[in-house]
């Protein structure tokens, strides 16, 4: 049977330490606590085993999805009746990732410091204002299993939504990225050699052949300029994300453009809604609820429209009015939250907006996959067609 060390403190205060032979953590607990003792921490003698499971880990990022498995982990454990620091621990120590497990051993050492758990787990990035937020509320309100299971449902779903989306662009950039490759190589490899060949029989190269040799050349003899050329919009596109007027502008515009604008405000009114109906439900008011929100938009316009719709509550006015703004939002958004707001049950009308567009959102992505696939087929077998018939003239011209 495993030995877990423990500290508790028992009913005069003091804080015991020892160890106890158990099957599990949460028997050790149990025990102390039938002694009227408060427990602090609970773990195994050996000491850290996972440490060395996840060394060759370090160098690995922390996912969105790493963040996701810790929370369901320690709702489970708090579930099962583990301390916090005790389950903070374990997930520490049995992640698969050393970024991961850094991350709950800092927030676990901040703790016993003194600091609540979400003011520990703010300090880092990896964590999301509403995950920060659903873990304040938690606290506050002692039902910290449940806020974690919710976090961790609202992360399951941004990953799912950009999964699908990146799935559905990856085909058509590999195909578009081979084209380029294949193209450059025939150009700067192939076509030259086949031209110094007919060049030495004395015969022409017939007109298609010469336009891409042509081509060739110009690439060869202006590519700085063609780099300058490309690097001075990039860095001016760069320069305006990194400065806010010029950030808000381009959002705004971005919403505007077809299919790309569309799917915009679509995963915008999809994450106000969702973001709205988890923290209003886990008892945010609406007032910390959209200011919340409006540091998860990534949009900038959109975030906008959030932070309006704030100062309207706070002024007296109505929620739904500064959400019904042209080409901001959704119009389902604004007439559901009028509803809510005058039967008092905001929460169910936002988590159909949210239900209803998560769907509409799936579906834009497919379109856009359709649309984007035979276009990049068209553009690229233009590309390509064009060198190998080119190249086929030059073998036909050489033979004779």
């Amino acid at each position: 049977m495993p030995t877990f060390a423990y500290a508790a403190r028992d009913r005069t205060g003091r804080v015991q330490r020892g160890s106890l032979d158990a099957p599990t953590p949460a028997a050790v607990a149990a025990d102390l606590r039938g002694r009227g003792w408060v427990v602090v921490q609970v773990r195994p003698e050996t000491g850290r085993p996972a440490a060395e499971s996840r060394a060759g880990a370090g160098w690995l990022p922390v996912r969105s999805s790493d963040v996701e498995v810790s929370l369901r982990q320690i709702a489970v454990m708090l579930r099962s009746g583990l301390t916090l620091l005790n389950a903070l621990q374990t997930v520490a120590e049995q992640s698969p990732r050393k970024g991961i497990g850094r991350i709950w051993d800092d927030v676990s050492r901040r703790i016993q410091e003194g600091a609540g758990l979400a003011e520990a787990m703010a300090v880092h990035p990896q964590f999301s204002p509403l995950v920060v937020q659903l873990v304040r509320v938690g606290e506050q309100t002692g039902y910290l299993e449940a806020v974690l299971n919710r976090a961790a449902g609202g992360l399951e779903e941004r990953r799912r939504l950009r999964g699908q989306l990146i799935s559905a662009l990856t085909y058509p950039a590999i195909v578009f990225v081979a084209a380029i490759g294949v193209t450059i190589f025939m150009m700067v490899s192939v076509i030259p050699r086949l031209q110094t060949f007919l060049g030495a029989l004395g015969r022409r190269l017939p007109p298609l052949t010469q336009l891409l040799v042509d081509l060739s050349d110009f690439v060869h003899a202006y590519w700085i300029h063609g780099a300058v050329a490309l690097i001075f919009p990039i860095g001016t596109v760069v320069a305006l994300r990194h400065w806010p007027p010029g950030r808000f502008w381009m959002d705004r515009q971005l919403v505007r453009v077809p299919v790309i604008g569309k799917l915009n405000r679509l995963a915008g009114t999809v994450l106000l809604a969702r973001g709205l109906c988890t923290l209003l439900r886990s008892g945010v008011t609406l007032l910390e609820s959209l200011r919340t929100v409006e540091r998860l938009i990534g949009n900038r316009y959109l975030a906008s429209r959030v932070a309006g719709a704030r100062d309207a509550v706070i002024q007296g006015g109505s929620l739904a009015a500064p959400l019904a703004a042209e080409r901001a939002f959704m119009p389902m958004l604004s007439g559901m939250v009028a509803v809510g707001e005058s039967a008092g049950t905001l929460d169910e009308g936002l988590e159909e907006v949210a239900r209803f567009y998560e769907e509409e959102l799936q579906r834009a992505i497919r379109r856009l996959a359709a649309l984007v696939e035979p276009a990049i087929i068209l553009v690229v077998g233009g590309i390509v067609g064009f060198v190998y018939i080119a190249f086929f003239m030059a073998l036909f011209a050489a033979a004779g």
